[in-house]
C-alpha cells in the first residue's frame, strides 16, 4: 500500500456498500478525481488500526475515509439528525446517529461519540478539524480507554491551543513573535490602555480556538472597546472560553504557514509553505503551495524554526505554525493548530505524501516515512474553498437551502475535489457552509490558476448562492496574479464591497449574443414541440429571430440566426459566431465565440418572461431576451414602484437574534447597531441606513430569523 499520494490522475466513480446499525445496506457513489499512483512503496503488511472513527463530519470525515478504505481500515461515521442522509455516514462501514443538529449536542458530544467507541470497538479516533481536533480532554478520555487519537499528545494541544502560552513557548524555542501583551485582558478599559501601549493598529483576539472566530482589529480606542465586546462574546460562543489577547497588528501582512510532521521516535520535519493571504473576516478563501514570496534561504528558516517549536511541546502527528510575513520577509509566529489543515491538500499536492496515511501511521506507533531530504517542491497547487455564501454581502454572508442540482468538475485533469455533498444535500443554518475544497494542480502557477478558473466556470451549484465569482474573480485579477497579495486584499481591491466581474465592451457582446443563441435554441425546441413552424402570434421565424437584449439596464436590437452548425447574432453592424454543438440537458455549455477559445457558460435560469441568468466567467449576469414584438409592447406596461427600503432593516442572512439594542419610539442616527445576529457561530452587528424613529420590531433576542426577514422597521 503506498504511502505517499502519487501525482493525481482521474479515476472513475465507484460504489461502496455501506453497512449502517440496522442491517440495511445502503449504496452511494462518489467521484475521486485525484488517484494515488505509487512514487515509493511501503510494506503491505504493516500494521496500523483495523477500525477508524471520524469524529467528524462533511468533506473532511469523506477525506479521511477515503485513505481508510485504501489502506483496507474499516471506518465509523458518527452524524447527527440533521446529517442522517450525508454523504460521510453513508459512506463509512457503520454510522450512528449522536443527537440533535447543535453540535453541542451532537458532534461535541464527548459521552455519547464515547459509547459508539465502545459498542464499535473502534481503535483509533481521527477527528478531522473543527469540533473535537483540538480538545485535550477529549484526547485524555481516548487515552483512558486505550483509543488511539489520530492527533498530537494532549500537552501539545494544551500548550498550542492557548494563545498566550504558545506564543510564551514560541519565544524560548527561538521562534519570532509578534510584539504584543501576552497576558488575558480583563477589561475594556484595560484592552485600550494595553493598545495604547503597543500602538494602533491591534488585534483583539480569543486565546482558544481559531477559525477568525474572536478577532477583531482595532484602530483606535472606541473600536477596541467594541472589538473586546465581540471578541469575548464570540470566543465564549464557539470555545467556552472569553479570554483575549491583543497584538501588534501588522499591516500589509502575508498569511503563511509551514507543514510539519513527526513521529514518536524524534523525527520532525517541515514540508514547505502554504500562502493563505486571500481572507475575509479573518478565514481563508483561497489557498497556494508553494507561495510566490519566499525564497529558498527564508522558506529554510521558517521551516526550521517550526521544527524548533514542535520539538519544544514533543509535537506528534501533522500540525501547521502559521507566521505573519511583512514586506521585507520578516516573520513572526501567529499560532499553531494542532490538527489537520482544511487547505492540506495543496501541501499533499506539491510533495507528493498522504497525511492522512502519515498521521494514522504516526497514531500507530511507526517511524515517519520520509526524511527531510526526500521533501521538495513539485508543481504549484491552489485551493478554492467554495461555500454557500452570498460574496456580494460583506465578502460571504451565509446561505442556506438545498442543492438541487450540483456537478463537481473532477472530469477536468489537474483538478481534485474534497467535498462531503452531493445533489439533494442540504446546507443547514448549524454548521460551516462549506460546499467544497476545490484543488487545481499544474506544472507552474499560471497553469494552476488556469485549471481552477475552468473549474470554476464548469462547477455546477444550485439551490444556494455561492462564492464562486469571488473566486473566479480573485484569481484573474492582476495584482493575484503577479503575486502582490496580503490579507488586506479584498478589502484593497473591492473597498466598496464585491461587486462581481465588470465586463468590457467586447465581453458585454458576447454575452449578449449567448443569451441570443440560448433564446434561439429554446426557442427552436418550442416550435419543434408544438409542430410549428413560426409562432403566429409574434411572427419568429424557425430559424431567424428579431429580438432586443438587456443587460445592465441598457438595451440593444439583435438578429439571431441559427443554423445547423452554428448561430450567427448580428447587433450594432457585428456579426458573432457561435459554435452550436449544445445540450440544453447538460447544465454546462462550452462555446467559441468567431472560432476563438472555447469558455464554459451556464444557463443558471431562464422562464416564459425572456428573462435569463447565465453564468459567464464565473459570475452571474440577468439578461433579458424578448422578440422584437414583444420589446415594443412594453412601453405601455406600468413599472413596479420600488419599496423604500431605507425605512425596513432585514437580515442579511439566516441566523439567530442575540440582542436587539432599541425599543419602539426610540430615535436612532445612522449606522447606530439596532440589533446583533449570530450566523455559523460569528456575530454580526447591523445596523441603522438612516436616521429616524423606531416604528415597530419583529423579533427578540433568540429567535431564529431567515435571510431577508424583516427586524425593525422606522416612521
Amino acid at each position: 500500500m503506498s504511502l505517499i499520494l502519487r501525482r493525481f490522475v482521474l479515476e472513475s466513480s465507484r460504489k461502496t456498500t455501506v453497512h449502517r446499525p440496522c442491517g440495511r445496506h445502503v449504496h452511494t457513489s462518489f467521484g475521486r478525481s485525484l488517484a494515488a499512483v505509487a512514487s515509493k512503496v511501503q510494506d503491505t503488511e504493516e500494521k496500523t488500526f483495523d477500525k477508524i472513527l471520524i469524529a467528524n463530519r462533511g468533506e473532511i470525515a469523506c477525506r479521511v475515509m477515503k485513505t481508510c478504505k485504501e489502506l483496507g481500515i474499516s471506518t465509523v461515521a458518527v452524524y447527527s439528525e440533521a446529517d442522517k442522509n450525508s454523504v460521510h455516514s453513508q459512506m463509512a462501514n457503520e454510522a450512528y446517529c449522536v443527537g440533535p443538529p447543535p453540535s453541542n449536542q451532537s458532534y461535541l458530544d464527548m459521552d455519547k461519540i464515547m459509547d459508539v467507541i465502545k459498542h464499535t470497538g473502534a481503535q483509533a479516533v481521527h477527528p478531522g478539524y473543527g469540533f473535537l481536533s483540538e480538545n485535550r480532554v477529549f484526547a485524555q478520555k481516548l487515552a483512558q480507554n486505550n483509543v488511539a487519537f489520530i492527533g498530537p499528545g494532549t500537552h501539545a494541544i494544551k500548550v498550542m491551543g492557548d494563545k498566550i502560552e504558545s506564543k510564551v513557548v514560541a519565544k524560548e524555542a527561538g521562534v519570532n513573535t509578534i510584539p504584543g501583551f501576552d497576558g488575558v485582558v480583563k477589561s475594556p478599559e484595560e484592552a485600550v490602555t494595553i493598545a495604547n501601549d503597543i500602538g494602533y493598529p491591534v488585534m483583539i483576539k480569543a486565546s482558544a480556538g481559531g477559525g477568525g472566530k474572536g478577532m477583531r482589529i482595532a484602530w483606535n480606542d472606541e473600536e477596541t472597546i467594541e472589538g473586546f465586546r465581540f471578541s469575548s462574546q464570540e470566543a465564549a460562543s464557539s470555545f467556552g472560553d472569553d479570554r483575549l489577547l491583543i497584538e501588534k497588528y501588522i499591516d500589509n501582512p502575508r498569511h503563511i504557514e509551514v507543514q510539519v510532521l513527526a513521529d514518536s521516535h524524534g523525527n520532525t520535519l517541515w514540508l514547505n509553505e502554504r500562502e493563505c493571504s486571500i481572507q475575509r473576516r479573518n478565514q481563508k478563501v483561497v489557498e497556494e503551495a508553494p507561495s510566490t514570496f519566499l525564497d529558498p534561504d527564508t522558506r529554510r528558516q521558517m521551516g526550521e524554526q517550526a521544527v524548533s517549536l514542535a520539538a519544544a511541546v514533543k509535537y506528534q502527528s501533522a500540525g501547521t505554525v502559521e507566521f505573519l510575513v511583512d514586506s521585507q520577509k520578516n516573520f513572526y509566529f501567529l499560532e499553531m493548530n494542532t490538527r489537520l489543515q482544511v487547505e492540506h491538500p495543496v501541501t499533499e499536492l506539491i510533495t507528493g505524501l498522504d497525511l492522512v496515511h502519515e498521521m494514522i501511521r504516526v497514531a500507530a506507533g511507526h517511524k515517519l516515512s520520509v526524511r527531510q531530504s526526500d521533501i521538495g517542491i513539485k508543481g504549484w497547487a491552489m485551493e478554492c474553498r467554495v461555500y454557500a455564501e452570498d460574496p456580494y454581502k460583506s465578502f460571504g454572508l451565509p446561505s442556506i437551502g438545498r442543492l438541487n442540482r450540483y456537478v463537481e468538475p473532477s472530469h477536468i485533469p489537474g483538478v481534485r475535489v474534497d467535498s462531503g455533498i452531493k445533489e439533494g444535500s442540504e446546507i443547514s443554518i448549524y454548521y460551516d457552509p462549506m460546499i467544497s475544497k476545490l484543488i487545481s494542480y499544474g506544472k507552474t502557477r499560471q497553469d494552476a490558476i488556469d485549471i481552477m478558473c475552468d473549474a470554476l466556470n464548469n462547477y455546477v451549484i444550485r439551490g444556494v448562492t455561492h462564492n464562486v465569482p469571488l473566486c473566479y474573480e480573485v484569481l484573474k485579477h492582476p495584482r493575484f496574479v503577479s503575486g502582490d497579495i496580503s490579507t488586506n486584499f479584498l478589502a484593497e481591491v473591492y473597498p466598496d464591497g464585491f461587486k462581481g466581474k465588470s465586463l468590457s465592451l467586447p465581453e458585454e457582446n458576447e454575452l449578449k449574443a449567448v443569451a441570443g443563441a440560448f433564446y434561439a435554441f429554446q426557442q427552436r425546441a418550442l416550435l419543434q414541440y408544438t409542430n410549428q413552424t413560426r409562432l403566429p402570434v409574434l411572427g419568429e421565424e424557425s430559424s431567424r429571430w428579431n429580438v432586443q437584449i438587456e443587460l445592465n439596464d441598457q438595451t440593444c436590437d439583435a438578429s439571431v440566426e441559427m443554423f445547423d452548425d452554428r448561430f450567427e447574432v448580428t447587433m450594432n453592424n457585428t456579426v458573432l459566431t457561435l459554435s452550436r454543438d449544445w445540450n440544453l440537458t447538460n447544465p454546462v455549455q462550452t462555446i467559441s465565440v468567431n472560432n476563438g477559445k472555447p469558455f464554459a457558460v451556464q444557463c443558471v435560469k431562464s422562464n416564459a418572461n425572456g428573462e435569463y441568468v447565465i453564468q459567464y466567467h464565473g459570475t452571474m449576469f440577468e439578461l433579458k431576451v424578448l422578440s422584437a414584438t414583444a420589446a415594443r409592447m412594453t412601453e405601455f406596461m406600468p413599472e413596479k414602484v420600488k419599496e423604500d427600503e431605507t425605512t425596513m432593516l432585514r437580515s442579511p442572512m439566516p441566523g439567530t437574534i442575540l440582542s436587539v439594542n432599541c425599543n419602539v419610539g426610540d430615535t436612532v442616527a445612522a449606522g447606530q447597531e439596532i440589533c446583533v445576529v449570530e450566523a455559523m457561530k460569528m456575530q454580526n452587528s447591523l445596523t441603522c441606513a438612516r436616521d429616524g424613529k423606531i416604528k415597530l420590531i419583529h423579533c427578540k433576542a433568540g429567535d431564529s430569523i431567515g435571510e431577508g426577514d424583516l427586524i425593525v422597521e422606522l416612521e
